[in-house]
């Protein structure tokens, strides 16, 4: 695993944030001292796609990226498996999942497909998750996105959708930031680390607050949307559909 060092040393100019090559290099890095909680928040989903999954269906881990989940999922479940759709739009990030699977027994389980997300059809689902990538859509695809995950999934089938939030109070948003940003310091990041990745993910990453994304979810036909955990300004959400 590289060391994420990408934004160590000042840029003139800094290029919006994307799932370059660079990024894929030190992602593990990265997500475990940029997303707290994070190892926790997989462990803990891989057993709720244990309980959720049902059998003969398939899952779709929706902005997958090198496969941290899946490989969970897939000790998890074993040969209950029957199929796994892992996509994502950062080939990259694919490559690394695939060159892990190559070795893993029930590799033939998971298909990994390089496409946008929305796009994607999604048919016959028992459990859908989405990782901190709704994120990255624009505000006016959410609801076409996550209406389509209903449709795709079965009766009982499960939705785990984790997000990066903001509050719509001024104080609490700041205190929030205030936390996540000693988060990253006690990680190792420097001040001019945490300025520059802020920056460059500025007009790429679009948070919004908790109460949006549980209406947004109701919306859909979502009933009763769970907040499982919860660290300040990131969020992991259970979803149900009945009947």
């Amino acid at each position: 695993m590289g060391k994420d060092k990408i934004y160590a040393e000042p840029v003139d100019v800094l290029a919006p944030f994307e799932f370059n090559e660079q990024v894929a290099n030190v992602f593990d890095d990265m997500l475990v001292r940029s997303v707290p909680l994070y190892r926790e928040c997989l462990r803990r989903q891989a057993q709720l796609i244990d309980r959720y999954y049902q059998t003969g269906s398939r899952i779709y881990d929706l902005g997958c990226s090198h496969g941290n989940l899946g490989v969970m999922v897939l000790d998890e479940l074993g040969d209950r498996l029957r199929e796994m759709v892992a996509v994502d739009t950062s080939l990259p990030m694919l490559e690394r999942y695939r060159q892990r699977l190559a070795t893993h027994p029930l590799r033939d389980r998971v298909v990994t497909v390089v496409e946008d997300i929305r796009a994607l059809p999604l048919v016959d689902a028992s459990v859908v998750i989405v990782n901190l990538t709704m994120q990255f859509l624009p505000l006016s695809d959410r609801v076409q996105l996550l209406a389509q995950i209903y449709s795709a999934l079965k009766p009982g089938g499960t939705l785990l959708l984790t997000e990066k939030t903001v509050q719509t109070d001024r104080d609490l948003a700041a205190l929030e930031q205030e936390f996540y940003y000693r988060f990253k310091a006690e990680n190792g990041y420097s001040e001019l680390e945490i300025s520059q990745k802020r920056e460059a993910l500025e007009t790429v990453l679009l948070p919004e607050s908790l109460d949006q994304h549980l209406h947004r979810l109701r919306r859909v036909g979502f009933a009763q949307p769970v907040v499982w955990l919860k660290w300040f300004n990131f969020a992991s959400i259970l979803c149900r559909k009945v009947g």
